[in-house]
């Protein structure tokens, strides 16, 4: 009696293998990407908040100049790389090296059908490198932060 395996019995296994790795390796790129562009909407969402608080202190909301400065890239880099205070005057600084790049701008309530003043807050990110499609979210004093582009733009 003969004990092992035929080299038909090795092939299949091997084409399993190898389907299973095709499936499984591009979904595994997609998490990846989704995993480092979650930065976003939780930055976005503590912005939202500072600029709440800073409503509640002053009256207003206040604009906050692009940090950090540049393109959106896939290079993490240092949040207060140009030198911009308005993100620090706003009482809110990012917590180490970021991928995405913020902005505010605040809404005069005479411009809009608004009561109040308002803002409104961008996050923008190109972590897959694709230069052009940018992942977009965006928030206000109403709303957390949410995805403005579809799901695949990283």
């Amino acid at each position: 009696m003969r004990k092992g395996f035929t080299l038909i019995e090795l092939m299949i296994v091997v084409a399993i293998i190898g389907i299973l790795a095709a499936i499984a390796i591009p979904s595994f790129l997609a998490m990846q990407l989704r995993a480092k562009r979650s930065e976003l909407p939780t930055n976005l969402d503590a912005i939202r908040t500072a600029e709440k608080a800073y409503h509640a202190e002053w009256d207003s909301y206040t604009n906050c100049d692009q940090a950090p400065d540049g393109d959106a890239t896939r290079q993490q880099t240092n949040f207060f790389s140009g030198g911009d205070q308005s993100f620090a005057n706003l009482g809110w600084v990012a917590d180490g090296l970021v991928r995405g790049r913020y902005t505010v701008a605040d809404v005069d309530a005479s411009q809009s059908n608004l009561t109040l003043d308002a803002f409104n807050a961008h996050a923008y990110s190109d972590i897959d490198g694709d230069a052009g499609q940018y992942a977009h979210y965006l928030a206000n004093q109403d709303r957390k932060a949410a995805m403005q582009t579809p799901n695949n733009y990283y």
